[in-house]
């Protein structure tokens, strides 16, 4: 059994109470995701959509409440953090989106396989405004636990399978996003800043 695993059995002891626990301390520090807990329990409430909706909400709100406090840690002790974890070399791209786009750019990491806590951590770095990082951090968080939630009440056990995939390459899927829209940013940005070639009439 490996150590998600491990982590994942003994949290699963708790519920609910464990989902909010593991999505809230993930969004701060920890590297396992809510999905692998949320997912199963989503599996097993079947056709019961109060349920459904209820570890929809936890999920959502535990996340986002610890990416706040992440949001926090990130003003004390960010830099450190991205370079024990190893994400100092995606620092600069993510302070970039992160100043740049702003609420977009941590929309997109709450909603793609980007690190959420590391653009929580930078979003404290660079001061964002904490209105602008929370609500993008719902409508991300939302939209993404919305959307296995949904996928999972149609398809269940087989597509289960597909999004463990997607979960267990999140990281390198997360640098292919980064390197997809830096270019598609550099290649917008490059066509607007050439001069008109069509002549003066």
């Amino acid at each position: 059994m490996g150590w998600k695993e491990s982590i994942i059995e003994w949290f699963d002891i708790f519920g609910p109470a464990a989902l909010a626990m593991l999505s809230f301390t993930e969004a701060i520090i920890q590297p396992v995701p809510p999905d692998l807990l949320y997912l199963p329990m989503l599996l097993n409430a079947g056709s019961n959509a109060p349920l459904v909706f209820w570890l929809w909400m936890v999920v959502t709100i535990a996340s986002v409440s610890g990416a706040l406090v992440g949001y926090y840690v990130g003003q004390r002790l960010g830099v450190q953090l991205i370079e024990y974890f190893g994400y100092e070399r995606h620092l600069h791209t993510l302070q970039s989106l992160t100043e740049k786009y702003g609420g977009i750019g941590i929309f997109v990491a709450a909603f793609s396989p980007l690190p959420y806590k590391v653009f929580g951590w930078v979003a404290g770095m660079a001061a964002m405004n904490k209105k602008a990082f929370v609500i993008a951090g719902v409508l991300g968080r939302g939209l993404r636990f919305g959307a296995e939630a949904i996928l999972i009440w149609f398809y269940g056990d087989s597509l289960l399978d597909a999004i463990m995939w997607f979960l267990d390459n999140e990281l390198l899927l997360g640098i292919v996003l980064v390197i997809v829209c830096g270019l598609a940013g550099y290649f917008m940005v490059k066509a607007k800043s050439k001069p008109s070639t069509m002549s003066a009439e």
